[in-house]
């Protein structure tokens, strides 16, 4: 830390108790000052000589027989007082980035200008502070430190602001000017051979310690950084992640402390509206973590909705995890699934609904399949907000359906209660031919889909039984049962209905020969899978012997599709 000595007289100044400074000379004093409690014991003459303002109060105690001058408001109280009037006396005083705005506040209140003497204190401690303490990293740190306890002082004389300016400066120089003996990072390099020495500075360096400034004056040297233009975004932004983690409670945890709620609320706020507007410049999981404590400590509703839209912006880059943020207090679900979808909404509407970044609108396609499968582990999640968030993901941003097959059958297991209309609307968002042949193979098994959805998937997994062989029997296209319409659901025929027209089917066509091929095709269930297996080497037979939609005790045990392997349940891929 730099420092400067002025004067070269030996310290006369003692201590009569907590409240009374007094000098040691043969001159009695003939001058008190009070400073708070503190009463100083002085002489006029090097009072005088140095000090405007005292020079107007001692004309004025006298014309009223006071002996005591009373200093109220002086800033940096007794202590930066005692350093302007050792400076008087010619006395030795230290001066360092720990105690230097205190004794300029103090200066300007007592008027030690040039105007008064030249070479006056005020002259030699800006002096001081061009030369030596701002141009040094860490000494402008903690300069900025102590200017808060100042305030308004060291804001009106612009103390402030030049530290500012001298922090932000060094902040934005070329890397290769940085030297380690900058920061109080260097402690963290290894020390062989100084090998630290000669290491290249990261282009963070600085971001660590800024964090040790409050809010307020950390807001302002981020605000000067920004503004000179030249610092990187993603520099900035870790920056700003490095703050909220050391600053925030509990951020780091994921359980943000309610014990200072308005301290935290700030902070949290003031980091929103800080943030780069270049995409990327943090990453997603830091921009849903401070979402999601913007929620928690209620911030406004405004800077909510900003974190909506850059969460947004790059949620192909979140995670699954990242997307499950507690419900508010007094909702029955556990997840805010109303804020997830706000976030989709914005997403679609960035994207114009479009696919013009497809690689985006997939990843986000799979997020979304994934997030359903995590909230649908929760009883208390309505179907209505399920289908809602199923829907809104574009129907070509799901080049493969086993992501929502396995969401769907997850809701299906932990909401045995629901009615076959709402099992029907379920399944209806589901794409039966974009599922492998993996899931295919699960879906045929899995006895809580309801039986059409099985005959659907078995209509695709059939070899000949393609869309449009099938148009012409039943007079539409079997794709039509995936345009999720609750009217599509009667496109496939029971088993009931498959009969009655397999016995009238010489009548329905003039030719007879389609129908006949489609008829021999449009079996029951065990029988087209006993096709697919017996295409395939298996031995459904075993397997399908008993009801369409179980198995029965004696039945062989099938193999289960591996599409999640921490379960082991039969007829789940949960």
């Amino acid at each position: 830390m730099k420092f400067m000595k002025l004067g070269c007289r030996p310290d006369a100044f003692h201590t009569d108790g907590n409240d009374v400074r007094f000098l040691t000379t043969e001159l009695a004093s003939d001058i008190i000052i009070s400073v708070g409690d503190v009463k100083f014991y002085l002489h006029k003459f090097p009072l005088l000589s140095k000090c405007g303002r005292l020079q107007d109060l001692i004309v004025l105690a006298e014309e009223e027989n006071d002996g005591e001058i009373r200093l109220p408001g002086m800033p940096g109280g007794a202590a930066a007082f005692e350093i302007c009037a050792k400076f008087c006396y010619g006395m030795t005083v230290t001066l360092n980035a720990c105690n230097v705005v205190a004794a300029r506040c103090a200066a300007a209140y007592l008027d030690m200008s040039e105007s008064v003497e030249k070479g006056n204190l005020i002259f030699k401690l800006d002096v001081f502070l061009s030369s030596s303490v701002l141009r040094s990293w860490k000494d402008s740190i903690v300069l900025l430190q102590t200017t808060k306890a100042l305030l308004p002082w060291s804001e009106d004389l612009n103390l402030v602001g030049r530290c500012v300016d001298s922090i932000a400066s060094k902040v934005c120089i070329d890397i290769s000017m940085v030297e380690w003996s900058y920061t109080y990072n260097w402690k963290k390099l290894p020390p062989e051979n100084g090998a630290w020495r000669t290491q290249a500075a990261p282009p963070d360096w600085w971001v660590e310690d800024l964090c040790d400034l409050d809010m307020e004056l950390f807001e302002r040297v981020i605000a000067a950084v920004k503004a000179k233009g030249t610092t990187a975004a993603p520099v900035i932004g870790e920056a700003l992640r490095s703050y909220t983690y050391r600053r925030v409670s509990g951020f780091a945890k994921g359980v943000i402390q309610l014990a200072d709620v308005e301290k935290n609320r700030s902070l949290v706020e003031a980091i929103i509206w800080l943030l780069p507007a270049e995409t990327g410049s943090v990453s997603s999981s830091f921009l849903l973590r401070l979402l999601r404590a913007a929620c928690v400590l209620g911030c406004e509703e405004e800077g909510r909705k900003e974190m909506i839209k850059k969460v947004a912006r790059q949620l192909d880059g979140a995670s699954v995890s990242d997307l499950l943020i507690p419900s508010p207090e007094g909702e029955k679900t556990l997840y805010d699934v109303d804020l997830v979808r706000s976030i989709l909404e914005e997403f679609v509407m960035i994207n114009g609904g479009t696919l013009s970044l497809p690689g985006r609108i997939s990843t986000v396609g799979k997020l979304v399949d994934g997030y359903l499968t995590e909230i649908s582990r929760d009883p208390n999640l309505p179907l209505c907000k399920f289908l809602d968030l199923a829907e809104m993901v574009p129907a070509d941003a799901r080049t493969v359906g086993d992501g929502l097959y396995r969401a769907i059958d997850m809701f299906l297991k932990e909401h045995p209660g629901l009615s076959k209309s709402e099992k029907k609307k379920l399944c209806g968002v589901m794409d039966s031919r974009k599922l492998s042949p993996e899931a295919r193979e699960h879906a045929v098994q899995n006895e809580r889909l309801p039986l059409r959805v099985v005959v659907r998937v078995l209509f695709f997994a059939a070899g000949g039984l393609s869309p449009e062989k099938t148009r012409g029997y039943y007079g539409s296209s079997v794709s039509a049962a995936t345009t999720n319409t609750s009217e599509d659901w009667d496109c496939v025929p029971t088993v009931a209905e498959r009969s009655t027209r397999s016995v009238a089917g010489g009548s329905e066509s003039s030719g007879g020969g389609v129908d006949r091929a489609v008829g021999a095709a449009v079996l029951t269930p065990k029988m087209i899978l006993s096709k697919i297996w017996s295409s395939r080497g298996g031995h459904l037979g075993r397997a399908t012997s008993g009801s369409d939609t179980s198995e029965s005790a004696g039945s062989a045990t099938m193999e289960e599709p591996k599409l999640t392997p921490s379960r082991n349940t039969r007829h789940s891929v949960s």
